[in-house]
């Protein structure tokens, strides 16, 4: 007999097999971080209750067991290698085995040369994302896969971080979208993190196995991973249990059941883990800390029998939905702060009629709302104002300290910092890739360990040795935590460690502070986080500042609106907010279609409310409300691709050439698209790129850190594969055309060599004729020699001649194509100043233009009345000068003039498109920033991903505009 333990992140499986192997006892269970109390139970009751066990072989396994077998002297057999054991004996010519855990995912190969790949950095798309996912929905798993049944349309929800997804799927469900929608773009999510962070480009084919919790309990999930894979997975009998019986089937030394149970009950950890000093050294001076901050208070008032002018604010924020009720004297009338539980819209009938139920008569003069919610609670209740967060934090902010420098608003899952100059926002730091600083974070480890997040806050203000946690994702720190009790941390500890680490992540991950002299010496702290002192105390120690934190910290953003509706309301005013009659036959109906007025067939989320009066999400222009296309004269992203659609297919002797429409070819389509026509080739291009087209060549792409524009290659050319394309034209290019702006005139290296990526990596560039030789076109006189030496090793026989005059006709086109731009662009500046619209430089790369990469964002901040043109329609009115940088790549180079030339105009503001797939993109930012700032210029970032944060994207937007209006 023999008896096999796998210690998990989160659980314990125990597997006993007879002499033939055969499965005889089993148990699964959840440790709550209490891992050597749960093994000694196990083992007691395999004693207890399995006959002959006292003559067992015994071996463990498992992320979480090592530790302990290492100190109590047990056999611990790696997890992988245990489930390799196990699959090679239970299932035979297994080819790959996809596992997912708790907090661990992986992929074994066992076929074409054994290979494992394991999740690194990020723990999106385990187990734990999913319980998260979950919690969100407000269902438990296993509805969840019940939901997933019914889906009729799928989202593109992020995966790589469990906090962040949540931004995804939070306004979804703030714009009625279906639970069961949700649920199955969450599954669809999971997949395509493990296919594109694990598989890294290595073919998932053969017999597939899947092992692990979620791929046991959630056959939806599974049913995604086949309908990815175009396969039939197995997912055996016992799946939980592989690793349990690998080990099992690996132990050679027999059980001493009192020996082992003593050992580990005992077992204490190393005590080696790294502490801080304490929050507080004394009673005393905690006392003297809360004292201080109980200064910052506002007044409350009585709305029961208030007869004076009122003013709601509603925070309808990402996790939570806050309220207030204000007097004319800015006192708190009612205030009201509860989870949101996934839908806003039904919380707030219910504070409304709380409201009117205490004061019938209540005379409500205005109204505004602000949060992810916005806008289904505007139009759901007839709000008079929709106001961006950051204005509505910085008016509360302003309440209590008027010259305000810095303000940081930690909420749920989202961090917003903005710096404020004169008055009005300067800068704006919000969490754009990780979300491990955020109030969810606490929340997950404080229900993790049997406390509700207060309680648990509270154990760590005097914790003596406060555990260095570092500053990671919410998931793997689970792992750090779980060591630290292992070493002896106590609860306080952790506590205390926790919220440092809270603390770090949002200065030094999204404000990616310096010195504390960067954010000033005025300082107000809100958001519900900041109500926990152990956060507060850390945030103090670790600026050196003494901080401004109302005593409404979770209430800000409710309370600013309430103040920007009476600050915006003119005379006696009455509010359009609903009355106590009408909300008593309040309905709100949501239905999903399709728009069908154009081509991008957008999914709309329609919601009906009782008054008629209706919100339409999932649509990308204001089309399907006002039946109007939108102008797009002021866009100069939409030019573009009218201008690069008219290069189209012209029938050649030559037969068909086909490019990949992206990256460097983006814009250089028209010079190789004229080049090619001339010779007697039919060009034929890949579309603009779509979420189809990137997930058609996802299992191709063997970098995970790679930026997003370059991912999509892989699509691209499967693409032109796949379309009968025989001969695929994408060659290596170190150098770009000279435009005399920098140092030098590089390519980036991905962007100049991904071609030998896409050689190396996808399986059917076999198939076709690749050209991917290596060609020069900043050499006007050498190319047309150098290209026909190239093309006549592919196509045969050609004159000379007419590669000369094909590459004339090339030179003549590129130009005129970047002449028509730089015109076009001049017609829109003028335009816009002959009707005073705002000028936004919307800087980028070329291949930013494309929808997919951009995510719309062009046609967004257009949506806003203001005027849109790119870098290079002003970078060539600056002369060349002096950066701080090694001024060497083209497009860089670019950057650099245009944000010069932005800080000598008044009326031009500059947004900067990001991917940070390198570390020279983190190089540009900064300079670009610097040159602007160097004039006093607002600098506005969006990153670029996989997945953008439009709600992000849309607060940048408008907190910029609505600081040039302040301003």
């Amino acid at each position: 007999m023999k008896i096999g333990l796998d210690i998990g992140s989160t659980t314990i499986k125990c597997a006993v097999l007879d002499d033939n192997n055969k499965l005889i006892y089993k148990s699964y269970e959840r440790h709550y971080s209490q891992i050597t109390e749960k093994i000694a139970e196990i083992l007691e009751n395999i004693r207890r209750n399995v006959k002959g066990a006292e003559n067992a072989y015994f071996a463990m396994s498992g992320s979480a067991g090592m530790g302990v077998a290492e100190s109590c002297g047990i056999d611990f057999v790696q997890e992988v290698y245990a489930t390799r054991v196990a699959a090679n004996t239970f299932i035979e010519n297994t080819d790959v085995i996809i596992e997912l855990g708790g907090e661990d995912a992986k992929i074994l190969f066992l076929s074409g040369g054994m290979e494992v790949r394991m999740n690194g950095s990020c723990a999106g798309g385990t187990g734990a994302f999913i319980d998260q996912m979950a919690m969100l929905l407000n269902v438990p798993m296993d509805e969840l896969n019940e939901l997933a049944k019914e889906c009729e349309k799928t989202y593109t929800i992020a995966s790589r971080c469990g906090v962040f997804a949540k931004s995804d799927i939070q306004p979804l469900l703030n714009q009625g979208a279906k639970k069961s929608d949700i649920a199955k773009s969450i599954f669809v999510a999971v997949v395509n993190q493990t296919i594109a962070g694990l598989a890294q480009g290595r073919e998932i084919a053969g017999k597939i196995v899947y092992l692990g919790g979620p791929l046991t309990f959630l056959p939806e999930l599974r049913k995604s991973f086949d309908e990815t894979l175009k396969t039939t997975g197995i997912c055996p009998e016992d799946s939980l249990y592989y690793v349990a019986m690998g080990a099992a089937l690996c132990a050679d030394e027999r059980i001493n059941f009192d020996e082992i149970i003593e050992k580990v009950k005992h077992y204490r950890g190393s005590g080696n883990f790294a502490f801080n000093k304490p929050l507080f050294e004394n009673e005393k001076e905690l006392e003297e800390f809360k004292a201080r901050h109980a200064k910052a208070t506002v007044a409350i008032g009585e709305l029961k029998g208030y007869t004076g002018k009122a003013y709601i604010g509603i925070d309808a924020g990402s996790t939570t939905l806050k309220a207030t009720v204000i007097s004319e004297d800015k006192k708190i009338l009612f205030s009201q702060y509860q989870s949101n539980s996934g839908n806003p819209v039904p919380i707030v009938k219910e504070i409304l009629e709380k409201i009117y139920d205490i004061n019938p008569d209540i005379n409500i003069v205005s109204s505004a709302v602000t949060g992810y919610g916005e806008e289904i609670i505007k139009n759901a209740f007839g709000i008079d104002i929709g106001v961006v967060e950051t204005i509505a934090h910085l008016t509360a902010a302003k309440n209590f300290m008027p010259d305000v420098e810095f303000i940081i608003d930690i909420g749920g899952q989202d961090i917003k910092c903005f710096k404020i100059h004169n008055g009005a926002i300067d800068n704006i730091f919000l969490n754009e890739a990780c979300s491990s600083g955020c109030g969810s974070f606490l929340q997950t480890f404080a229900n993790a360990l049997g406390y509700s997040v207060e309680e648990f806050s509270k154990l760590g203000l005097l914790a003596k040795q406060p555990v260095d946690l570092g500053s990671r994702c919410t998931v793997f720190m689970n792992s750090s935590v779980k060591q630290a009790q292992k070493d002896g941390a106590t609860i306080e500890d952790i506590s205390a460690g926790l919220s440092i680490s809270v603390v770090k992540n949002a200065l030094y991950k999204v404000i990616r502070t310096s010195s504390a002299s960067e954010l000033g010496k005025k300082i107000v702290v809100q958001g519900g986080t900041f109500l926990n002192d152990a956060v507060l105390r850390v945030f103090e120690k670790e600026t050196g500042r003494e901080v401004i934190r109302p005593c409404i910290s979770g209430l800000m953003g409710a309370y600013g609106a309430a103040l920007y509706a009476m600050n915006k309301c003119k005379g006696e005013g009455k509010s359009t907010i609903i009355k106590r009659e009408a909300l008593n036959g309040f309905f709100h109906k949501i239905v999903t279609t399709n728009c069908g007025l154009c081509n991008n067939n957008c999914r709309l989320t329609v919601n009906t409310f009782s008054d008629g009066k209706r919100y339409i999400a999932g649509n990308r222009c204001e089309r399907p409300i006002t039946k109007k296309s939108p102008d797009n004269s002021f866009n100069i992203y939409e030019y573009k691709r009218n201008l690069l659609d008219s290069y189209k297919p012209v029938k050649g002797s030559r037969g068909k050439i086909g490019i990949p429409m992206g990256l460097n070819m983006f814009e250089l389509l028209p010079f190789w698209h004229t080049f090619f026509t001339k010779l007697g080739f039919e060009v034929v291009r890949s579309p603009y790129s779509t979420r189809k087209l990137y997930l058609s060549g996802q299992h191709t792409i063997p970098s995970d850190t790679v930026c997003f524009p370059a991912k999509l290659m892989h699509g691209h050319v499967q693409w032109l594969i796949d379309n009968g394309i025989k001969t695929i034209f994408y060659p290596c290019m170190s150098y770009n055309f000279d435009e005399h702006m920098g140092d030098n005139h590089y390519n980036c290296p991905v962007v100049a060599y991904y071609p030998e990526v896409i050689h190396a990596n996808v399986r059917d560039i076999e198939k076709v004729t690749f050209f991917y030789e290596y060609l020069g076109i900043h050499r006007r006189k050498e190319f047309p020699y150098k290209m026909h030496e190239h093309l006549e090793k592919y196509f045969g026989k050609i004159d000379v001649k007419e590669v000369k005059a094909a590459a004339r006709a090339a030179y003549d086109e590129y130009e005129s194509y970047l002449a028509k731009i730089r015109t076009y662009g001049e017609d829109i500046i003028k335009r816009a100043e002959k009707e005073n619209k705002p000028i936004f430089v919307l800087c980028g790369r070329p291949y930013h233009a494309d929808p997919e990469i951009n995510h719309g964002i062009d046609r967004m901040i257009a949506s806003f009345n203001v005027a849109i043109i790119s870098e290079d329609v002003v970078s060539n009115k600056v002369d060349k000068f002096p950066t701080t940088v090694l001024n060497q790549w083209t497009y860089h180079s670019r950057l650099y003039s245009a944000a010069r030339y932005v800080s000598t105009k008044s009326n031009m503001n500059l947004v900067q498109l990001v991917s940070f797939g390198c570390g020279v993109d983190a190089i540009t930012t900064d300079e670009v920033r610097g040159i602007l700032e160097q004039k006093g210029k607002i600098y506005t970032q969006i990153k670029i991903d996989e997945i953008t944060n439009l709600g992000a994207v849309k607060i940048r937007i408008r907190s910029l505009l609505a600081t040039l209006d302040e301003s």
